[in-house]
């Protein structure tokens, strides 16, 4: 039986809520990894570092991987690669006596895995016959926000239920589903690009001044979203003084939950919306959200913030997909992996930076520092941006 392109978007939504797991699951481990092995907090914004460091290899690699063995064989790479990152996790640190080394080389091979689904998903869904593009793509990466709820929750609740030394058991859990998806896409039709779709070369890219805007929208997205992402946890239990299973439900979980309604709604009002005007307001509230995380003194009104920081963060990284897709059509899966770079280095370098300073000042001022990101999105939007450069649709 020959499987239609409904079966395609499917193992799409199920590899965004893959890279979703690979993302998000070790920080909801950060208390652990404090408890168990006395990691310092820049130590572990390291290993998030580390995390899109590799990715930013595979954003740069996917291009000639995927010309050299094609979008299925490619997608069923970043699949499986994910899969066996995960099942190291859960062995590595039995076999090498330094833990943290152990999870340094699971997270390598499975963040390569993660760089090349962000440049191969997109294009993939972006080639599949759709009369909406902009809608489609704001609802494909919902399926991220979904990932990183059903992380958030389940990892939570099996850490309670097994307890901190029993960590492991967890990565093999989460582990089967990229397994099972990576076979899925060897039996799911996809599109190759063709010549036509192919014609723009890097430099004529990097020439464009709009795209440099939407390089920096993706360097701003990535580490106002991943920041408080992967920090939330951490930060509700050690500043906050709230237990682990509430710190999560939340922080993370609660953001990621706003995150993919945000998608969801800007989806359904694509083409009626100005997207420009979205990004500037979006960006001054995403600035507010992590304001009053680094100096708010109530935890509620800080919770409040972390969780609506989810939604003010949900337009940006899909959003730019379709803006440049819809400007460069010809650009194909180089523009993916050039905008996917700049968006894993904001990835890497948001956490990090937050990391530091939490050791160096207060977990509070790293909050503080980082909101100069979502700053910097407003004022390119502002003043580096036309209206007429910002349709979601060709």
């Amino acid at each position: 039986m020959k499987l239609g392109y409904g079966f395609t978007k499917v193992s799409c939504y199920l590899g965004f809520f893959v890279q979703a797991i690979v993302n998000n699951f070790l920080p909801i481990l950060f208390i652990v990894f404090q408890k168990n092995y006395g990691l310092s907090y820049e130590r572990l914004g390291r290993i998030i570092f580390i995390n899109f460091a590799i990715q930013i290899f595979s954003d740069f690699a996917t291009p000639k991987i995927s010309e050299w063995i094609g979008y299925k064989l490619t997608a069923f790479l970043c699949q499986f690669s994910a899969a066996v990152g995960l099942f190291s996790l859960a062995i590595l640190p039995n076999i090498i006596s330094d833990t943290y080394t152990a999870i340094i080389i699971s997270v390598v091979i499975y963040a390569f895995g993660s760089g090349i689904m962000e440049v191969v998903l997109s294009p993939i869904m972006e080639l599949l016959p759709s009369k909406n593009k902009g809608a489609q793509m704001a609802f494909t990466h919902s399926f991220y926000c979904w990932g990183q709820t059903f992380t958030v929750l389940i990892t939570t609740f099996l850490l309670k239920a097994l307890g901190f030394l029993n960590w492991t058991i967890i990565p093999i859990i989460w582990g089967i589903i990229p397994f099972i998806n990576s076979i899925s896409f060897l039996f799911v039709p996809v599109i190759n690009p063709t010549a036509e779709n192919k014609k723009t070369g890097a430099k004529d890219l990097l020439k464009n001044k709009t795209f440099i805007c939407f390089m920096v929208f993706m360097l701003c997205a990535g580490a106002s979203e991943i920041t408080m992402a992967q920090w939330a946890s951490l930060f509700a239990q050690n500043a906050l003084g709230l237990s682990k299973v509430v710190g999560d439900l939340l922080g993370p979980c609660a953001f990621a939950i706003f995150m993919g309604l945000g998608r969801i709604i800007f989806g359904s009002l694509s083409g009626k919306i100005s997207v420009r005007k979205i990004f500037i307001i979006n960006g001054i509230l995403c600035f507010i959200c992590y304001m009053m995380v680094g100096v708010c003194k109530l935890p509620v009104l800080a919770l409040i913030a972390c969780a609506l920081c989810g939604f003010t963060v949900s337009l940006s990284w899909p959003g730019t997909y379709s803006m440049a897709s819809a400007k460069f059509m010809s650009a194909g899966t180089l523009m993916f992996s050039i905008l996917a770079l700049c968006g894993d280095f904001g990835c890497s370098l948001g956490p990090w930076l937050l990391g530091i300073t939490a050791d160096n000042i207060s977990f509070n001022a790293g909050f503080v520092v980082s909101a100069v990101f979502p700053l910097i999105m407003v004022i390119t939007a502002l003043f580096f941006v036309k209206e007429k450069d910002c349709k979601l649709d060709s």
